[in-house]
């Protein structure tokens, strides 16, 4: 019995001298000495045209090939009924005579009734239909005689009615019109398909067939998705970079990105096969291209409702280096540099010049305040080095005020990285654009990475980054805590040295939950849900709480990346009057920390706390998307003290006022 005491006795003293020594282990963070201040554009997002983020995603378009011009001209229609003779259905191609867009949809119609001739198309992965929501339906067309009466339908997977709408097509002079009808859902379906049945007799000529939802993002007619984009509005974004990413570049020279072609009208954009339709054999998307519905503009007209600085990415004359590594001569590289020129015009021009009235014409006069730029996207070697000099030079001679963002390649460890690193530096680069798509371990070793980082020099854009646990693990799979909180410790290290990074934002974006191409993603959605990762909701807890100036937050003098499994980062809001203080606790153990906030005056006298915490395999999912979320408490100071309990694997953020 004794002995059993005993025992008892020393479990009982090692908790009380263990917590003890966790109490004597205090923070230090000297609150009156601003350190940096805080860049605006600290935290972004990162948009590209992967896992179907574009069409099928937060661009509104629910048909699928509208213009007819995928590699397969059907693809995604299908044509039904009984009265469809030979030659009845046609493909045309205009060729040359209208490169932009030029098939069309010809349909001889011989006294049908309805049901006789039809065309129907499945959407993206079928289409997302709201009960109660107005539809607009659109289509242009040519009709060479006569009259026919268009019926218009949304059926759901049992093939149930659950919207539809009938209308003549007025116009026989046998020019190209345009036509609609709107209709509201009379119920819901994921996975509805749009029909167009055809009565009566006539020649028709049918192209950009579309359907769209009226409740898109502010209500714009063709419009995006709202609930996607309220999910970037909901982060607060410093910066949007937009077009991507890999399709920048593309997998030839042919297949790049060409801003010039996806603004003006929406059917003289021209479509190109998006290049995840081929990168993976494990995930082939043979439906996968880019409409260029979400264009330039639309990119720019975004970054400025979220209140982000636009970021866009331009081709620097060589394609993905993965792929056919094709390069431009440097002799015929001056296209590429003036399209680099013209987008700044598009962006910041006078409504006189040339680009400026283009941006005019399309209904924004004002100009978009463009004031980064990158040149390549994950370019490398001394290719790219002198086709980067080259912009640089164009660049900096007619806009010396654009700050312009170079690659490092596709990794931060390499030889090929720190070639870049050398040359980019001699050559007095704006900001350093590195990439990491790494472990969770490689997070937590790294997050000191950018302690010794020169000041002086280029600034850092952390422009991809994710924690990319065990790859048998697939899909949305591998969005659990044990990624989240790793990324977390590391964007510690990320704003602890915001004197050096600027700029930061997680790869990808968007996906969806049955058209992805790579995993992880900060965000998952089908055709009528949304949720947010618990990497997402690290995101959005430091792009929301950001602050204005940096404050050193310390132990014995050290600071905080990874002694005790402990990372901390610090900062002051001088507009709100706030200190942030963001704490990683990746021990499977809590901690008790006392916080003290030095040299600050009329210190609130109680803060709130915001845990994120989970087990390392949680993850949220459509069925349970708030598996991991944010909880709230209050806590009360002691003077200058804050006690807080941080629990095993979490991430903590205490705020307190101060006047």
């Amino acid at each position: 019995m004794n002995f059993k005491k005993n025992i008892i006795f020393l479990l009982v003293l090692c908790t009380v001298i263990r917590v003890n020594a966790q109490k004597k282990e205090g923070i230090l963070v000297r609150a009156g000495k601003a350190d940096t201040e805080i860049a605006s554009t600290m935290w972004g997002v990162f948009f590209e045209d992967i896992n179907m983020g574009a069409d099928g995603g937060i661009y509104a378009e629910l048909v699928k090939n509208r213009s007819f011009e995928f590699a397969k001209p059907l693809m995604g229609w299908s044509v039904k009924g009984k009265k469809i003779a030979e030659g009845d259905v046609l493909v045309l191609n205009r060729q040359e005579n209208q490169v932009a867009n030029p098939r069309f949809l010809r349909l001889n119609v011989n006294a049908a009734m309805k049901g006789d001739v039809g065309i129907i198309n499945e959407g993206f992965k079928g289409m997302g239909i709201k009960k109660g929501v107005r539809y607009d339906f659109s289509l242009m067309y040519r009709q060479q005689r006569s009259h026919v009466t268009l019926y218009v339908s949304l059926t759901d997977e049992q093939n149930n009615t659950i919207a539809e709408t009938h209308f003549k097509l007025a116009d026989t002079s046998g020019t190209w019109q345009k036509q609609g009808m709107s209709f509201d859902a009379t119920d819901a379906s994921g996975k509805a398909k749009l029909n167009i049945w055809f009565e009566g007799t006539g020649l028709l000529d049918l192209d950009m067939i579309s359907l769209f939802p009226s409740d898109t993002w502010k209500g714009r007619k063709g419009g995006m998705r709202s609930d996607m984009i309220q999910m970037l509005a909901d982060m607060k974004p410093g910066f949007i970079r937009f077009p991507g990413g890999c399709i920048v570049e593309g997998i030839d020279l042919a297949n790049r990105y060409q801003w010039k072609k996806t603004i003006g009208p929406i059917e003289e954009r021209q479509l190109i096969m998006n290049r995840w339709n081929v990168e993976f054999s494990h995930r082939p998307a043979p439906d996968y291209f880019q409409t260029f519905g979400l264009g330039f503009f639309e990119y720019f007209q975004l970054a400025e409702d979220l209140g982000a600085a636009p970021l866009p990415i331009l081709n620097c004359g060589m394609a993905c280096q993965f792929n056919t590594a094709e390069v431009v001569p440097l002799e015929q590289l001056d296209p590429y540099v003036q399209d680099a020129l013209d987008l700044i015009e598009f962006a910041n021009g006078d409504v006189t010049s040339e680009w400026g009235s283009v941006r005019a014409k399309m209904g924004h006069s004002k100009p978009f305040n463009l004031k980064y730029l990158g040149i390549g996207n994950e370019n490398w070697g001394p290719q790219y080095v002198e086709r980067a000099k080259v912009f640089q030079q164009a660049i900096k001679a007619k806009y010396p005020e654009i700050q312009l963002i170079y690659s490092s390649g596709t990794d931060p460890d390499s030889e090929r990285f720190r070639y870049l690193n050398g040359e980019l530096r001699a050559m007095d680069a704006n900001v350093i654009d590195e990439h990491y798509y790494r472990s969770p371990d490689w997070f937590l070793k790294n997050a000191g990475r950018y302690d010794q980082y020169d000041r002086n020099g280029p600034k850092i854009f952390a422009g991809e980054y994710a924690a990319h646990v065990d790859g048998k693990i697939t899909g949305s799979n591998r969005n659990i805590w044990q990624a989240a909180i790793a990324e977390a410790a590391f964007m510690t290290g990320l704003e602890r040295n915001a004197a050096v990074v600027n700029m930061a934002s997680y790869a990808p974006l968007f996906a969806n939950t049955e058209g992805w191409q790579w995993a992880p993603d900060l965000i998952w959605a089908d055709n009528l849900n949304v949720y947010g990762t618990p990497n997402y909701l690290v995101q959005k807890l430091f792009s929301t709480n950001k602050g204005t100036h940096t404050l050193s937050a310390s132990i014995d003098n050290k600071s905080i990346s990874g002694a005790d499994q402990l990372y901390v980062s610090a900062v002051a809001d001088r507009t709100k009057k706030e200190i942030i203080i963001k704490l990683v606790n990746t021990d499977t153990e809590s901690k008790i920390r006392e916080i003290t906030l030095d040299s600050w005056k009329n210190i609130g006298s109680s803060g709130k706390l915001t845990v994120l915490k989970g087990n390392l395999t949680d993850r949220n999912s459509m069925e349970n998307p708030a598996l991991v979320s944010p909880q709230e408490q209050d806590i009360r100071l002691k003077g200058k003290t804050a006690t807080v309990t941080l629990p095993p694997n979490s991430l903590v953020m205490l705020k307190v006022k101060y006047n």
